[in-house]
């Protein structure tokens, strides 16, 4: 029945198996070489996108039109080298089940834009240790990943708890490399790129 309707959560178009409790896509692992990085909201009028990624360090509010309307962006990120998956928050006082719900978003989105030929960097975010239940699920091992730190840094507890996330994530993902979006805290080791 939902199959038939124009979006039900973007089932319509595709169903993945998913992994973990709530059946989080899995995205596949990738390496990057070069790119330069731009914001997806730059992206329709970008020279030369295949010398770029497109990341989604940016508001929810225009992280929505690409879950919104996945289809109609295709095309456009099959230009780029790179395509981030959208960095959709997971503040700690979201509750939890709107975190997962934000966590499942990205990683649809992600494994949908793999299976329509688009190279995918996956973007891993956090927001204290109880989320570490599920928000690595579906993230690659010995991939290339991307983080951001903006926001994150402005006090003890904040940067407590995105080092506490980074230090999982390197632990269990164990990325070949980082790509670094924001200011680089000094306890951050790996093979990071900063994105400038």
């Amino acid at each position: 029945m939902y199959r038939a309707m124009k979006n039900y959560e973007n089932i319509q178009r595709m169903k993945f198996d998913g992994v973990g409790e709530y059946g989080i896509p899995e995205i596949e692992p990738t390496q990057f070489d070069c790119a330069d990085f731009i914001g997806f909201n730059y992206a329709k009028g970008a020279r030369e996108p295949e010398n770029k990624a497109v990341h989604f360090f940016l508001d929810d509010y225009q992280l929505n039109r690409v879950w919104n309307d996945p289809d109609r962006y295709i095309d456009l990120f099959r230009r780029f080298r790179y395509v981030l998956t959208p960095d959709f928050s997971l503040y700690t006082d979201f509750p939890k089940a709107l975190q997962i719900y934000n966590h499942y978003r990205k990683h649809w989105l992600g494994a949908y834009w793999q299976l329509n030929g688009i190279n995918v960097i996956p973007t891993v975010c956090w927001s204290d240790k109880e989320s570490f239940e599920w928000c690595f699920d579906g993230e690659p091992t010995h991939s290339v990943v991307a983080v951001s730190s903006v926001g994150t840094q402005r006090g003890k507890d904040t940067k407590r708890k995105f080092l506490d996330g980074y230090f999982e994530m390197v632990d269990r993902l164990q990325p070949t490399q980082i790509i670094f979006y924001g200011n680089v805290p000094e306890e951050c080791k790996g093979n990071i790129v900063r994105v400038k």
